[in-house]
């Protein structure tokens, strides 16, 4: 038998949060690449620093705050080292060395070792009662100033320093902020929320001295007091310096490792050293630093990524910032600085107490400062974060995603974190996206101490909790609290969707009255919601052997006409890729002259749209338009509508394939094909994107290389941009993902469900591993939309042309009077 390779020795220093997330994202991709041992300089296993504030306050113990527990160190193998740190690194024969003199030898080693508070070098700085607020032993500290009372100071009004006065003065004590700006938290508010939360906090009892500068520190062996350059003395009997913090780079140095302000990394977390990696507070990546938690998640899975997987690169975070004092609701992201091109959208609302402003610059989100109703925070940071074009909702902005997006006061609770992309982040304290809270929820966590302990968002200072019930809401159900709950199709039965296509499939049921017999309907015909469905899901599963119900239907689809609000019918005649001949436009021409189109419109779609037409002129103009050559748009039909292109290689400078031509092929492979809902499909020839492939159904973005093909987009109500699905070479590998993507969309999609929606329900990796990594799945259900489509691609118009169905074309003066009628 042969011996086992040996595992890589992967050497943690810091056990603290970006150190262990960093593990934790490794076993996620690897678990069996590394030995892992973990250093830590506490003697304690790993916790929440951002939850040392609770902590303080009273509001939370350290069980609470605990990330990992032995158990985690335990069942993952890790050799953890706590209370003994790292004081020396020898590159050439790759040890560490511990404070004991514990020597190990590492393979790779990562450098997590935070940083330190700034402690201000005035006069007394080194008396006792003068702390930080960092870690535990700094709140044992406080906590037992605290039990005796009296006066404490706080010196910084940043987000740190301002959690531990909200903790000292819930502990009872007296506390006065001094900060040395005009405005508190100056990185993260503007001055007028920064003016709001200093009312606000002093009406709390705390006294709060802005553009104070401290002088000395006054007490004899321990601290007595503060002294201000002004002369004012404000006593304390201990002083919190919250001040800043600086990467701890000491090890690093020492190690002739690349510095500055923090130790130098690559986009990969790689210091100058290739067998060394450094993540969190103490890295400087592209001349940045980083304080806050976000950016260390970033950091984290590029790490891994890197180590164990493929490459993802860390291009840096863009930052917000929620305040945790209790009653006070923060929120400030991006930059709110202002300057040339910036302009500035305000809200103030008195009574409630609410300030919003939102900075937008050349049509997209740069920053957004939100005092005393932040619901919206996550909204306007995930359209910050990606560029979103907000200039079509600038008018209803300010008014929070409710109104911006169409809706208002009746719009559901849940709309907010529905409308949330999936890579999102929801819960900040500990990294958690809403795509791994819902996969959260699908693997089982139905109820939020579940979804706490199983992916820990909502585990820290609990902000997001009503964004996580949001979304255990929206996944199992408006009662999810115990078993999913299901909805079912409609009030005709108890089953889903799901359960009645499965029937469909399994039972061989090939029409509805069959459906409704065999699921046990309560009605004995049905609705106006489940007929339709049913209708569709029969001709999904069985082309060919099941009937279209016309009675089912939309009355525009039965009429393959657009009925507008005069009783008149629009009709769009089909253009491949949006291309057209004079032929064609002559034909339109005569056909708007000779049928009385009051319009003729020119769409989205890149198509022509004529109004007005009568009825009973319906199958007419369709012939006209037949002998030119052209079929049904089927712009009235859940099917698809178009095939948008732009002029790509053949005539544009910056294509680099043909767009044009490859929309054609995709449009006559695809169009007449009955699906849930609409379906639109664009082909842009290189990454300007003229074609607004981002945010279509199916998109394709045209590069050197081959195909970037795009999925789930929406330009509605909902403006969704879409998820990438892969990356192919050739046409003919994008026509057959196209069509497997559709087929997959056809049989599993709810009716009436967009691409969006669905996708965001069941999530782009289960797209991804049927049609990316399931080759001869791939292959079988586009084989499936090709058999289809040699039932159903026929053009409707010819057929109404050659006198099919007459009667419903009929004008009311034609139609023969019932028996017994007065003539």
């Amino acid at each position: 038998m042969l011996n086992p390779v040996p595992k890589l020795h992967l050497v943690v220093i810091g056990n603290g949060m970006a150190g262990c997330r960093a593990v934790e994202e490794i076993l996620e991709r690897d678990a069996s690449r590394f030995r892992i041992t973990i250093f830590g300089a506490e003697p304690r296993v790993n916790y929440n620093r951002i939850m040392l504030s609770p902590l303080l306050a009273g509001e939370k113990s350290f069980e609470d705050i605990i990330i990992n527990g032995q158990e985690w160190y335990d069942d993952n193998g890790i050799d953890l080292v706590a209370g003994d740190p790292v004081v020396a690194i020898d590159r050439a024969a790759k040890t560490v060395t511990s404070q004991s003199g514990r020597v190990e030898v590492y393979d790779k080693l990562i450098l997590a070792t935070g940083s330190d508070p700034f402690i201000i070098p005035v006069p007394g700085h080194d008396l006792q009662g003068v702390i930080s607020f960092r870690d535990m032993d700094d709140v044992g500290t406080m906590l037992r100033a605290a039990s005796s009372g009296g006066d404490a100071v706080v010196i910084g009004g940043g987000l740190l320093g301002l959690e531990a006065a909200h903790g000292l003065s819930l502990r009872g004590m007296k506390v006065t902020v001094i900060h040395l700006m005009n405005t508190l938290m100056e990185r993260q508010l503007d001055e007028a929320a920064g003016w709001l939360l200093k009312t606000e906090l002093e009406k709390r009892g705390q006294q709060i001295l802005t553009t104070a500068d401290t002088a000395e520190i006054c007490g004899d062996g321990k601290v007595e007091g503060v002294r201000l350059k002004d002369g004012r003395e404000i006593p304390a009997s201990i002083v919190v310096m919250a001040v800043g913090i600086r990467p701890n780079v000491k090890l690093a140095r020492d190690a002739g490792l690349a510095i500055g302000r923090g130790i130098h990394v690559d986009d990969h977390l790689v210091t100058s050293d290739a067998n060394i990696m450094s993540v969190g507070e103490c890295v400087e990546h592209s001349g940045q630093v980083y304080g806050l938690v976000a950016p260390i998640w970033d950091m984290c899975r590029s790490l891994a990524d890197g180590l164990v997987a493929e490459p993802s690169g860390y291009t840096g975070s863009v930052t917000s910032t929620k305040l945790k004092v209790s009653g006070i609701d923060v929120f400030s992201a991006g930059d709110f600085s202002g300057g040339d091109g910036c302009e500035d959208i305000v809200m103030r609302d008195a009574a409630r107490g609410v300030y919003k402003r939102v900075i937008v610059k050349e049509d997209k989100i740069v920053g957004a400062v939100l005092y005393g109703d932040t619901a919206d925070g996550n909204w306007y940071f995930d359209l910050l974060k990606k560029q979103e074009d907000v200039s079509e909702i600038r008018d209803a902005l300010i008014f929070g995603q409710a109104f911006a997006n169409g809706g208002g006061a009746g719009s559901s609770p849940f709309d907010a974190v529905a409308a949330l992309g999936d890579d999102a982040e929801i819960c900040g304290c500990n990294g958690v996206s809403k795509g791994k809270v819902v996969a959260c929820i699908n693997n089982g966590a139905h109820d939020l101490d579940a979804v706490r302990s199983g992916c820990k968002a909502s585990a820290s200072c609990g902000q997001c909790t009503n964004l996580v019930e949001g979304l255990l809401a929206l996944t199992l159900g408006d009662e999810f609290a115990g078993e999913r709950q299901v909805k079912p199709m409609c009030k005709c039965t108890s089953f889903t969707h799901e359960d009645v296509r499965k029937a469909i499939v399994e039972k061989e049921l090939k029409s509805i009255p069959e459906v409704m017999q065999a699921q046990h309907w309560t009605t004995p015909d049905g609705c106006a919601s489940c007929r339709p469905a049913l209708n569709y899901y029969l001709l999904c599963a069985w082309p060919g052997e099941a009937v279209d119900d016309q009675q089912s239907r939309f009355t525009n689809e039965r009429m393959h006409a657009n009925i507008q609000k005069d009783g008149t019918y629009s009709v769009v005649p089909r253009m491949w890729g949006g291309v057209t001949t004079p032929n064609e436009l002559r034909a339109i021409a005569d056909a708007a002259d000779k049928y009385g189109a009051r319009m003729v419109k020119v769409t989205g779609g890149q198509r022509l749209d004529l109004f007005g037409i009568k009825k009973e002129d319906l199958p007419a103009i369709w012939a006209d338009l037949n002998a030119a050559g052209m079929v049904s748009g089927h712009a009235y039909g859940k099917a698809l509508r178009t095939v948008k292109t732009c002029v790509g290689s053949e005539w544009c400078r910056f294509g680099t394939q043909d767009s044009t031509g490859l929309g054609i092929k995709t449009e006559q492979m695809t169009w007449g094909s009955w699906m849930p809902h609409k379906f639109k499909i664009a082909v842009s020839g290189c990454p300007r994107n003229c074609a607004e492939a981002t945010i279509k159904d199916f998109g394709v973005i045209c590069v050197d290389s081959g195909y970037e093909l795009l999925v789930g987009g929406n330009g509605g109500i909902h403006l969704r941009g879409t998820d990438l699905l892969c990356k192919v070479a050739t046409e003919e590998e994008t026509l057959e993902y196209c069509a497997a993507f559709i087929q997959l969309y056809r049989e599993e999609a709810r009716y009436l469900d967009r691409t969006a929606p669905w996708i965001e329900r069941v999530g782009i990796d289960y797209v991804k591993s049927r049609i990316v990594e399931d080759e001869a799945g791939r292959k079988a259900l586009a084989e499936r939309f090709a058999f289809s489509q040699s039932i159903y691609q026929v053009d409707p118009w010819a057929k109404r042309a050659a006198g099919e169905d007459a009667k419903l074309h009929q004008h009311l003066a034609e139609v023969r009077p019932f028996a017994g009628a007065v003539a």
